[in-house]
Order: structure tokens, then C-alpha cells, then sequence
């Protein structure tokens, strides 16, 4: 009979008192509420998740960046199918305009290499000058939406400008300078001297006498930009005046063969150009200030 059957009594067994001690040790140690832990859940969560999503703005300006690059990838895509189509149609009709380039000078070659880059070299050059509007046009177009309504306005007025002068700066490097100065030191040297001009080197002093007067052509167009832009004024250019004089001096000097008659014939017509600029940004003034009184 077991002495311990009883369980309504009070009197309790060995066993029962160590069942009581670990029920009560368990509840004391129990990790705390489940519930209480699923709503701390999501804060935790929230404190411990990287902020891993971008601002509107930042994403907007990415978005603005990759728009910008892709319209400069393929202005310069058309650009180089241009100029590689002008390239072709020059280099395939070498023979017809060659003696336009060479004006029946007697040229030599040092190897047969110098052939290929002789042709290369003149097809290159005529090539970009027959791109040059589409170029223009290619970038006028990337730059246009960057563009406040001034600078927009003026870019689109005197576009046709910039190209004409350009056009006129080359004619008359090649017309004028060239013939003047290849003239001038073959002649020079012909006084101690057996003359032999190489093809090569005939390219390098034609495309140095046609290609930057062609850019110092552009010297009025620039100063209207910066008239517009209100960084230049007719009264500054005036007061400058004989610095710019020998400014010209300079720069004529290092884009001309070495010789005195070549840069005397590049800084009379820029002196020209600077005269001219002047007159027209002081008639743009006063064409401005008339608007305004009216």
C-alpha cells in the first residue's frame, strides 16, 4: 500500500517537492513574453536595417547624368560617321584634287610609307573641313538644353558666322599665306642650299598656315559672346587696345613658320579683325541701350 496515494493531503512526497522546485525555477527563468517580443520585433528590425533606398533628388540626377552621357555618345557616334564618310569620298579622289593641294611643287619621299601617310594626312584635313558644319550642328544640339535663353539665342544667331569665318580664315591661308611664305623660304634657302621639300613636310606647313588662321578668323564672334555674356565691353578693348596688338604679335608668331613675312601677313589682318570686333561690340551696346530707353 503506498503511503503516499493520498494527493488531497498535504503532506507531500520527495518526488512531488522536486517537481514543485523545477516548475518554479522554470517560470522565474522563462524568457519574457512572446508577444511583448513580436512587438519589439518590427523596431529592432527597423533600427537594424540599412537605409538602403536613395533619395528622389539623388535618383533624379542619376537619371539626368545617364540621359546627358547617352545624348553626348550619340552626337559623337554621328560626328564620327561624318567625318569617316568625308574621310572615304576624300581619300577614294585623292587624284583629282592633288594638284590643288601641291600647286605643281616638285615633292619628294623619303620612304614608301610616307606615301600613305602623305595621303592620310591631306584626306584627314580635308575631311574635317567638309564636316565642320554637321559638326557644329552635332554640337549645337548637345549643348542647346544646357543653354539660358541669352546664350541659346546668340549661339543660333551667329552660328552661320562662326562657319563663314572659319571658311574665309582657311581661303585665306591657303590663297595668301602659304604660296607667300613657301615662296619666301624656299627662295631663301635656295641661296646656300639644294632645296628638296618632302611630302611630309609639305603637308605639316600647309596644314600650319591654313588650319589656325582659320580659328583666329573666329576672333570677332568672340568677343560678341563675351559682350553678351557682359564679361567684355567696347571701353575695355579700347584701353587694352595696344596689349591685345602684342598679343596677336605672339600667338602669330607660334602658329606661323618661322619667318618675319608669314607673321607680318597673319597680324595685319587680326589687327583688322580686333578693329572690327570693337566696332561691333559698340554697336551691339548701343543697339542694347536703345532697347532698354525704349
Amino acid at each position: 500500500m503506498d503511503p503516499y496515494g493520498d494527493h488531497n493531503r498535504k503532506i507531500l512526497s520527495p518526488l512531488d517537492k522536486l517537481n514543485k522546485e523545477e516548475t518554479v525555477a522554470s517560470v522565474k527563468t522563462e524568457p519574457p513574453d512572446a508577444d511583448a517580443e513580436v512587438l519589439q520585433t518590427p523596431e529592432r528590425t527597423q533600427q537594424m536595417e540599412p537605409q538602403t533606398g536613395l533619395p528622389a533628388a539623388q535618383e533624379g540626377e542619376n537619371s539626368g547624368l545617364v540621359e546627358h552621357l547617352s545624348e553626348l555618345r550619340k552626337q559623337l557616334i554621328k560626328s564620327v560617321a561624318v567625318f569617316l564618310l568625308f574621310f572615304l569620298a576624300a581619300f577614294s579622289t585623292i587624284n583629282v584634287w592633288f594638284p590643288y593641294i601641291t600647286r605643281g611643287y616638285k615633292l619628294i619621299i623619303l620612304s614608301p610609307m610616307e606615301v600613305i601617310s602623305f595621303y592620310t594626312t591631306l584626306s584627314a584635313a580635308l575631311a574635317f573641313g567638309l564636316s565642320v558644319p554637321f559638326l557644329c550642328h552635332f554640337l549645337w544640339q548637345f549643348v542647346k538644353p544646357g543653354l539660358n535663353e541669352k546664350e541659346s539665342r546668340f549661339l543660333s544667331l551667329y552660328s552661320p558666322a562662326i562657319l563663314l569665318l572659319f571658311a574665309v580664315g582657311v581661303a585665306f591661308g591657303y590663297y595668301v599665306v602659304n604660296p607667300l611664305s613657301y615662296k619666301f623660304l624656299v627662295s631663301l634657302g635656295e641661296m646656300n642650299f639644294d632645296v628638296m621639300v618632302s611630302a611630309q613636310e609639305y603637308a605639316r606647313f600647309l596644314l600650319l598656315t591654313t588650319m589656325p588662321i582659320g580659328l583666329l578668323f573666329e576672333l570677332p564672334v568672340v568677343a560678341l559672346f563675351l559682350s553678351a555674356i557682359g564679361i567684355l565691353t567696347s571701353g575695355s578693348m579700347k584701353k587694352v587696345r595696344k596689349w591685345s596688338y602684342v598679343v596677336l604679335g605672339i600667338i602669330s608668331a607660334l602658329i606661323t613658320p618661322p619667318d618675319f613675312l608669314s607673321q607680318l601677313i597673319i597680324l595685319i589682318p587680326m589687327i583688322g579683325l580686333y578693329e572690327a570686333s570693337i566696332f561691333l561690340v559698340m554697336k551691339t551696346e548701343k543697339r542694347l541701350q536703345a532697347a532698354d530707353a525704349a
